[in-house]
């Protein structure tokens, strides 16, 4: 029989240092390299992305810790520009195109201190420490990785952007990926001048590299599972997850219960696990809870556990509003990630 727990019944307390230690790559991402990348041949825009990436950690491991007085403070500081002085890199493409084993692969290939983490755990480390505390951790870093930048919350954006220039000044190396969207940047092209309004003067500094490809989550793979029975749950639990610990919850329940537990602390909310299992999924109808949510998915995509679910299927979880407004990168995301997890869960097939 399989170990079962709430995550309902869970509310980690995490400290400062124990925060600043998650900033790594994920398990998924755990032993990744320049070498494991397999790019697409049909897709040069990957190659030249690798060697890119190498170069530029190369240089990193060529110079010594941020001192606040190298490259990157000169750039920010100059009013003048020249056209290849650029302050950082970023790394556009859409969903599943690799950038962020490219990105995992740069943070292994650089010596420390070095952190790795997407732009929603920097923002919630920064609720979570104070702007000032977050600062002086990060500012002793040689390279600071910020994966999925989004451009759709000004506010946040602005928050990054400080951050980023004030650690960009302390000489901090900075590389940053974005997720582009069916429908929301045009022809899946980079919005230049969307990114420069959103993040002000600080979009100048970075040099664009177009990831192109297709999302490999779906190149030739089943579309995500329908939702179990009561009976097939069972069956699969038995079958599958006899030895695993699993957390087991009523989805309403769980939503909720995200209201009650900061975003920085949910990869400490489900540690121990094997999988999680949704009773009775229905659709999110609050934003906030529902962008909660989407800080969940990620982490367990993290971690790669698998899940089982009643109720809804999982592509129905956000409404049609939110998934065509503002935050529709998020929930994009999201649906694909859910989708994986799920077809892991129930057919066995991991992406990893």
């Amino acid at each position: 029989m399989p170990t079962t727990t709430q995550l309902t019944g869970r509310t980690p307390q995490v400290s400062a240092d124990q925060l600043l230690e998650g900033f790594r790559p994920s398990e998924r991402f755990g032993e990744v390299s320049f070498d494991s990348y397999r790019p697409d041949p049909n897709q040069p825009s990957q190659q030249a992305a690798v060697g890119a990436l190498k170069k530029l950690s190369h240089t990193i491991n060529s110079t010594g810790p941020a001192s606040g007085g190298g490259l990157f403070s000169k750039l920010f500081g100059s009013k003048k520009k020249t056209e290849k002085g650029k302050a950082g890199l970023y790394l556009d493409g859409g969903f599943g195109v690799g950038k962020t084993h490219l990105l995992a692969s740069l943070w292994h290939s650089v010596d420390g201190p070095k952190a790795f983490g997407t732009f929603v755990e920097y923002t919630n480390l920064v609720g979570a420490l104070t702007f000032p505390k977050t600062v002086e951790a990060l500012s002793g870093y040689k390279l600071v990785c910020i994966d999925e930048f989004e451009l759709d919350d000004p506010g946040d954006t602005v928050l990054m952007s400080r951050l980023m220039r004030e650690l960009a000044e302390a000489g901090v190396k900075l590389v940053a990926t974005s997720n582009t969207l069916p429908g929301a940047l045009g022809e899946g092209r980079f919005a230049a001048a969307d990114f420069k309004r959103e993040i002000q003067v600080l979009a100048d500094q970075f040099e664009v590299l177009r990831v192109d490809g297709e999302d490999y989550r779906h190149r030739g793979l089943p579309a995500a599972p329908a939702p179990l029975t009561e009976g097939q749950l069972d069956q699969l639990i038995q079958d599958r997850f006899d030895q695993a610990t699993l957390a087991v919850d009523s989805f309403q329940d769980l939503v909720d219960h995200l209201a009650k537990v900061h975003p920085s602390r949910y990869r400490q909310l489900i540690a121990g696990l094997d999988g999680v299992v949704w009773k009775d999924v229905t659709t999110i109808s609050q934003q906030a809870l529902a962008l909660r949510f989407v800080v969940l998915v990620d982490r367990l995509y993290d971690k790669d556990l698998p899940i089982l679910a009643t109720g809804l299927p999982l592509d129905q979880v956000f409404t049609p509003e939110m998934m065509a407004g503002g935050s529709q990168k998020k929930y994009h995301r999201a649906v694909s990630r859910l989708t994986a997890l799920a077809r892991e869960g129930v057919l066995g097939e991991s992406e990893a």
